[in-house]
């Protein structure tokens, strides 16, 4: 079935799917992430995050956790730079229960002084964890290096000073000025008859207050990254981590499928990426090499991920330059296009298949486009691109003076 997309009379979007079986995925999609916070606030986002399974006026930490995990239910939730996203994943007659619970962490949040300083050691804990994990961190250094003083170069966990200034009242602010109803999308993929679906999301979802006139959010200016820059970082790390890359397109940038398609056959999750099998497969240099594209609502970036032993590092460098010179310089085959286009829109296909990765996609792009794209229009915008379009965009984003390179050793 088609998804169906409304906008309530508070300024609500919702997006809602049917779909077979017996499990439903529900949930939030809020325009809010890293890059709407104040200097003073760095880390706020994602502690929110965590902060509304703490307690509602209603409901203590506890009872939030067991309202859905007592019946076999799930919880979850994630931050990102522009987005964060609460959703649950539960069978279909305990729906009403999820949407409700969810409406209550939402907009009922109190934030208490007691779970606040738990939940900062617990954030503080996490942040020693991820500096333990060369191969994740080296992202954030990467975007800190490029976009740094923009917002955008932050990490999302924040920083130690700023978390520890944290309290009720500036979850409160932050909420407020960031969690108004222009800026919130539900969405829903269930088996649930339509009806009834709309009736629940109307009961729970008409009566919250429209506050689109406090959406306000000065410091989202587009970020300027900056281009040709090599740096190293001295981690004392076992092996070298690297990572390589440039400005790519953003959200509403048409190129941007075209760098995906272009991206997967480099460097994606296939064992068969052009990277994957020159540098581990035939020389064995690394253990993992992958390219990757984050857009974003005003910018992106492409990046290129390899560890290997710090004797070899300029040697895969000079190989994936040569595999790069090779895009830029020689359109694809016939051959080598349609196999790109035929593993792309399989790996799409598969994902689609998941109806929690499904629910989040509709969340999200309903929350930048208004709309969600099904696979079959995917897949003919993919079947429509030429050899042209890829060595086009393989020109300008890996352009060799533009690329940045840093080293972890």
């Amino acid at each position: 079935m088609k998804e169906e997309v409304s906008v309530l009379k508070n300024g609500i979007r919702t997006v809602r799917q049917s779909c077979s079986g017996e499990v439903c995925c529900c949930g939030f999609a809020i325009g809010a992430g890293t890059r709407d916070e104040t200097d003073n606030e760095q880390g706020i986002a994602h502690f929110t995050e965590h902060m509304l399974f703490k307690g509602t006026h209603r409901r203590n930490a506890w009872h939030i956790l067991n309202r859905l995990g007592a019946v076999g239910g799930e919880i979850n939730a994630y931050t990102t730079k522009e987005e964060i996203f609460l959703y649950a994943i539960c069978l279909k007659k305990d729906y009403e229960r999820a949407l409700e619970l969810m409406c209550d962490m939402l907009f009922h949040s109190s934030f208490p002084a007691s779970e606040i300083e738990n939940e900062r050691e617990v954030i503080l804990d996490e942040i020693n964890v991820y500096e333990d994990s060369p191969s994740e961190l080296i992202y954030d250094d990467f975007e800190r290096i490029l976009y740094s003083p923009h917002p955008f170069g932050r990490n999302i966990l924040g920083s130690a000073d700023c978390l520890a200034r944290m309290d009720t009242a500036a979850f409160q602010i932050f909420t407020s000025r960031c969690f108004t109803t222009d800026r919130l999308v539900y969405f829903s993929l269930s088996p649930l008859e339509p009806e009834r679906e709309k009736r629940l999301i109307n009961k729970y979802l008409d009566e919250i207050p429209d506050s689109s006139s406090r959406s306000v959010s000065p410091w989202r200016t587009r970020p300027v990254l900056a281009t040709g820059l090599h740096e190293n970082i001295d981690r004392q790390t076992h092996q070298a981590h690297v990572l390589y890359g440039n400005e790519a397109y953003s959200l509403f940038d048409d190129r941007r499928l075209t760098l995906y398609l272009l991206n997967n056959y480099l460097g994606g999750p296939g064992m068969n990426s052009l990277l994957n099998n020159t540098l581990r497969e035939r020389y064995g240099l690394v253990y993992t090499v992958e390219s990757s594209v984050n857009s974003y609502s005003d910018t992106g970036l492409f990046a290129i991920y390899f560890g290997a032993d710090a004797r070899d590092v300029d040697r895969c460098l000079v190989m994936i330059d040569r595999t790069l010179r090779q895009l830029r310089e020689k359109p694809l085959s016939t051959y080598q296009l349609r196999a790109a286009k035929k593993q792309l829109c399989g790996q799409l296909a598969i994902a689609a298949e998941n109806k929690e990765s499904q629910a989040l996609s509709m969340g999200k792009s309903v929350l930048y486009y208004n709309c969600f794209e099904s696979t079959e229009q995917l897949f003919s915008k993919i079947e429509a691109l030429q050899p042209a379009d890829l060595l086009a965009v393989a020109n300008e984003v890996f352009e060799p003076s533009h690329m940045s390179l840093l080293t972890y050793r």
